[in-house]
């Protein structure tokens, strides 16, 4: 195997093992990063605004909504 595949696989892994850290402990803003960039994006292209600044703007929105959600709902 070639040492450049061998990097390639072990970056692979390690970037895997992040996300998967990152899931767990931080679901809400994951989600909500997620579901902002989404909504962001349709209303974007819907209004002529653009998809891409929509996407932008909505995963900031969604990111700081799933935080006011991990926080509000990590005593329970």
């Amino acid at each position: 195997m070639s040492e450049r595949i061998w990097t390639v696989r072990v970056a692979t892994l390690c970037v895997g093992a992040a996300l998967l850290g990152l899931t767990t402990a931080s679901c809400g803003t994951m989600t909500g990063s997620a579901v902002g960039a989404g909504a962001g994006a349709a209303i974007g292209a819907g209004t002529g605004y653009g998809a891409g600044k929509g996407a932008l703007i909505g995963v900031g929105v969604g990111a700081a909504a799933g935080v006011i959600y991990d926080i509000t709902q990590h005593n329970r």
